[in-house]
């Protein structure tokens, strides 16, 4: 058997592309060539099976791949549509490729929230979901199940509402549909299943999710630099963002100042930065992060 870590990821789309981003940044190295099924990692043993999207969960449960990288209403859906379930849980949210699985009906029609639903028929994609859905909340309606275009239902009398990804709702707004609850929130996320590794694999696999960590720890993290009076560090550090504590530097030729930096792993606005110059801070530069190993 192999020793190389394989890792299934959904072949084209927007969370191939994510998906490629994301290993590049954890300086995986290798190209995608036409519609081959495997591109060979070639610094780190590693090979990615390029499959589509729906097949992802099922490659991870049965073997077939040891991690996988799908969308999380992707791996919902297969585990609900699986008799006895599916081995293939989230090991790590990723952040990306997110997108909301929402119920919508005519936005102008009688569907306006859930408790209309009764007796109606819904068109999705997701009949997994959605009848998990309609059982909780003891609603008695039908789902249409349907392989793509389904905000084209109500238009086409196949059904009243549907139940559809929705991600910007410029689908939805061109056919005159409007969103009026959301069943799931869906993110990319990295799935594996409860077997055991070999150890040659288990070391390979601690090194891809510390790297995977550390993309993650820097995506909205900054560096953060700046001069300040030493009696304002104090209230200055209390303003940084999500940051440990600062260090601090002497800076030449003048006793009263100091230069202060700090990596901030929360968002920082523009607020945030009129707030430090408020508290006496001068010359504050922004720096991005790449990466971040703990």
């Amino acid at each position: 058997m192999s020793d190389r870590l394989r890792i299934a990821v959904q072949k084209k789309g927007r969370l191939a592309e994510d998906s490629f981003a994301m290993l590049k940044k954890c300086g995986l190295r290798f190209s995608i060539r036409g519609g081959g099924l495997l591109a060979r990692v070639k610094n780190v043993p590693v090979d990615l099976l390029l499959v589509r999207d729906d097949d992802i969960p099922s490659f991870v449960a049965t073997g077939a791949a040891d991690l996988g990288i799908a969308g999380e209403n992707v791996l919902v859906e297969e585990v609900l549509m699986t008799a006895g379930g599916m081995d293939a849980v989230i090991d790590r949210r990723l952040g990306f490729s997110r997108c909301k699985l929402c119920l919508a009906a005519d936005s102008n029609g009688p569907i306006q929230s859930s408790k209309d639903l009764e007796g109606t028929k819904i068109a999705t994609t997701y009949p997994g979901v959605l009848g998990k859905y309609l059982k909780e909340n003891n609603i008695k309606a039908t789902s249409v199940e349907m392989k793509g275009a389904v905000e084209l239902a109500p238009s086409i009398n196949i059904a009243e509402s549907i139940c559809d990804l929705v991600s910007s709702g410029a689908t939805l707004e061109a056919n005159g549909l409007a969103a009026f609850e959301t069943i799931l929130e869906s993110e990319a996320v990295l799935i594996k299943s409860s077997r055991k590794f070999s150890p040659e694999k288990q070391d390979i696999y601690d090194k891809l999710v510390r790297r995977i960590d550390g993309v993650l720890r820097s995506a909205d993290s900054k560096y953060i630099m700046l001069n300040a009076p030493k009696d304002a560090v104090a209230a200055i550090s209390e303003i940084l963002p999500g940051s440990d504590a600062p260090t601090i530097i002497p800076l030449g030729g003048d006793s009263d100042l100091v230069a202060v930096q700090a990596v901030c792993t929360e968002n920082v606005f523009w607020d945030t930065l009129e707030d430090l110059k408020a508290a006496g801070a001068r010359s504050i530069l922004v720096l991005p992060i790449e990466k971040m190993l703990g």
